[in-house]
């Protein structure tokens, strides 16, 4: 989270910086980091207008999030963003080196006739992620796959199993764009925060369409939202940051021609109950290493302080004297930290 807040404050500054100037960047001078340059774009279908005037720029690292009414439009926004879509007026420049991978809710990706491994790896038993070699059970371990289910055909798997398997096999890509539209759609909750924590550790630019308003949250630095007239305006932070800018009626009108057809925080995700708070993949794994680690820390502490106590150790250098002093500090902070932790994780598997 703190991660998140810091890129989020490097996105709004770049945000007030753009003030009213002119969108238009030198390309190839921005070679790299440019994603998307979006320059006064609009978009209609016949008399419809979807997008009006849009005029923003994605650059590498970014994670977007783009909110709005079943139908206002944000699969086409992708689409114009991507360069998939022609605008019907201003313009669209794309960086360079773009690899984008897409989370299809659907999972039109997957060979249902084959098997986990097969779908992965092609039958290898490794497969190269991140430039590292890494054994095929032990990389589907990480995405809650027991070993005896790595055989099975997709077809018999549940969704929630079909949906892990899907990200398996995105985040296996060399990919430096993840576009994910309604990836929360039918995913279990185990899923979801797994979904959560992978995007945490992604580096690359990353653009969300979803009616998740926690998952939005926790996951982009700034939020495209549909507004009334196909205007598009865009927000530093989550979906309630933008609740927060919003004056306290809260409501955006959609393009929709039915005037009583808002955007509203019970509609965002109506019809889903809030999820219980449980810990998160990511957090799970925390709490199974602390013993460990708070193992190696008091044997350390132990020795450390034995060594403090030996007469012969003030006759040694200054320098290894005070070495030997401050990691001792160290590991007493260091301990105190994760026995904090550890109570804390543990209070939240007890409620």
């Amino acid at each position: 989270m703190r991660k998140l807040i810091a890129l989020r404050r490097e996105r709004g500054q770049r945000l007030e910086s753009q003030g009213s100037a002119s969108f238009a960047i030198d390309a190839g001078a921005a070679s790299g980091k440019l994603v998307a340059d979006l320059r006064h774009v609009s978009f209609s279908y016949g008399e419809q207008v979807i997008v009006r005037d849009l005029a923003t720029h994605v650059l590498r690292g970014d994670r977007i999030g783009i909110v709005g009414p079943n139908g206002s439009g944000k699969s086409t926004l992708l689409k114009l963003i991507l360069g998939e879509l022609a605008p019907t007026a201003g313009q669209v420049v794309l960086g360079t080196r773009l690899q984008v991978a897409y989370f299809d809710q659907h999972r039109g990706r997957l060979d249902t006739e084959k098997t986990v491994r097969d779908n992965l790896s092609e039958g290898r038993d490794f497969i190269t992620v991140k430039g590292r070699t890494r054994h095929v059970i032990g990389y589907l371990r990480d995405f809650l796959f027991p070993p005896e289910r790595i055989d099975s055909p997709v077809k018999a798997l549940s969704g929630g199993e079909r949906n892990r398997l899907l990200l398996a096999k995105i985040f296996a890509e060399s990919v430096n764009m993840m576009v994910l539209d309604e990836p929360t759609n039918d995913l279990d909750v185990d899923t979801l925060e797994l979904l959560e924590d992978l995007l945490a550790d992604y580096d690359g630019t990353l653009l969300l369409v979803s009616h998740d308003r926690t998952f939005l949250d926790n996951v982009v630095t700034s939020t495209l939202v549909f507004e009334s007239d196909g205007r598009v305006r865009e927000y530093v932070g989550g979906y309630e940051d933008w609740l927060r800018s919003q004056p306290q009626t809260g409501t955006v009108r959609t393009p929709s021609t039915k005037p009583s057809l808002r955007l509203v925080p019970a509609a965002v995700d109506a019809g889903k109950p809030e999820r219980p708070r449980k810990l998160s993949y990511r957090e799970q794994r925390e709490l199974e290493g602390l013993p460990g680690m708070i193992e190696s820390l008091e044997t350390e502490q132990t020795q450390l302080h034995a060594a403090a106590a030996d007469p012969a150790f003030y006759q040694q250098a200054g320098e290894k004297i005070a070495a030997t002093m401050g990691r001792l500090e160290t590991v007493d902070r260091e301990l105190d930290d994760c026995y904090a932790r550890c109570e804390e994780l543990e209070s939240i598997v007890g409620t």
